[in-house]
Parts: C-alpha cells; sequence; structure tokens
C-alpha cells in the first residue's frame, strides 16, 4: 500500500513535470517507487539495530577487543553514558538533516543508490566512533582521533555501509561494523599514544 501512495505521487508528479509528452508511467513509478522503499527501508532497520547494538552490546565488544588485541591499553575514561546518547541523537537528526537536504539529487538517476549508502556511511562513522573509545581514551584523545582520521572514518564507514545491502550480510552487518571500528580506533589511540 506504501508503495502503491508512493507510486501516485511520483506519477502525479512526473506527468506534471512532462505534461507536453504523453506516457503510461503507472508501471515505472510502481517499481521505483518500490526501489525507493528498499533502499529508505535497509536503513532504518540496519540503524535500529544499530541503536541497540550501541545500548546493550558495544561496552562488552569493547572490552572483548580490549582484552585479546590491545591489553596494555591504558582506560581513560573520556565518554560517559550521556554522551553516548548525545551522539546517538546527533547521528540520528545529522542522517534525517542530510536526507532531507539531498531530497532533491534523489531524482537524478546516477545518484539516487549512492546517496543512501553515503549518508548510512556518515552515519556509522559518527555513531560507532565515540562508543569505540569511549572507555579507553580522554576527551582531547577522542577529539583528536576524530579529527585527524576523518577520511579514514569515513571510508570506513562507508565501505561497511555497502555491506548492510547484502542479503545474508545485513543480519550480521552492525555487529561486524562494530568490530571494525574498535579495531580501527583502539589501533589508532594505541599509535597515537605511542606517538607522543
Amino acid at each position: 500500500r506504501v508503495a502503491t501512495l508512493i507510486a501516485g505521487v511520483l506519477r502525479r508528479w512526473l506527468e506534471a513535470a512532462i505534461f507536453f509528452a504523453n506516457f503510461n508511467l503507472g508501471d515505472a513509478t510502481l517499481i521505483a517507487a518500490h526501489v525507493l522503499m528498499f533502499l529508505l527501508f535497509v536503513p532504518l532497520v540496519y540503524l535500529t539495530a544499530l541503536f541497540i547494538l550501541g545500548i546493550f552490546g558495544m561496552q562488552a565488544m569493547v572490552d572483548h577487543v580490549a582484552r585479546r588485541s590491545f591489553p596494555d591499553l591504558e582506560r581513560r575514561g573520556g565518554g560517559a553514558v550521556a554522551g553516548s546518547g548525545w551522539n546517538g541523537l546527533a547521528a540520528l537528526f545529522g542522517m534525517l538533516g542530510l536526507g532531507i537536504a539531498t531530497l532533491p539529487l534523489w531524482l537524478l538517476p546516477p545518484l539516487w543508490p549512492r546517496i543512501p549508502v553515503a549518508i548510512l556511511g556518515w552515519g556509522n562513522q559518527r555513531l560507532l566512533r565515540y562508543d569505540a573509545l569511549a572507555e579507553h581514551a580522554e576527551r582531547a584523545e577522542m577529539a583528536r582521533i576524530f579529527r585527524e582520521r576523518r577520511a579514514g572514518l569515513y571510508l570506513l564507514g562507508l565501505q561497511l555501509a555497502l555491506l548492510a545491502y547484502v542479503p545474508v550480510l545485513g543480519f550480521i552487518a552492525p555487529v561486524v561494523f562494530a568490530l571494525a571500528f574498535i579495531h580501527y580506533l583502539l589501533g589508532a589511540l594505541q599509535a597515537a599514544r605511542r606517538h607522543d
């Protein structure tokens, strides 16, 4: 029903936009509506799973990775539960803002499949970076690593966002993403401390 409603809106909009030609756009708009719903549904499900993971599982994963791969890394506790909640809200509203700001670009065929992946990539790095370092880094260290590794964080988020669309991997994607960010950021923290 939602796809039919979206298809109707798309059809009316396209018919108004190309009033000078007589096309039957019913099937094309229905297909476009289904594709659009898929592109929106996957990130919403994935984002919900990431929020649940952040609340209930991230700390256990950070402890596990730190114990096995970074046993000598000192815990300086620069993050807090409130900071994690604020970071989650900032990621959510940032993704919504990016989605609304890029809405006109979704009508351009080469961009519409890339835009949700780019937004999801930004959301990945924004949502997971804080929780990955909250236990081990001081606030100044977190800010420095986020600033210095901005491109690497976004690239990792973008690569992992593509995996969210793979049917089988989509089920375990949030856990894989969290582990990837934990390993990457704890390694960056360890390297920064050795450098200093």
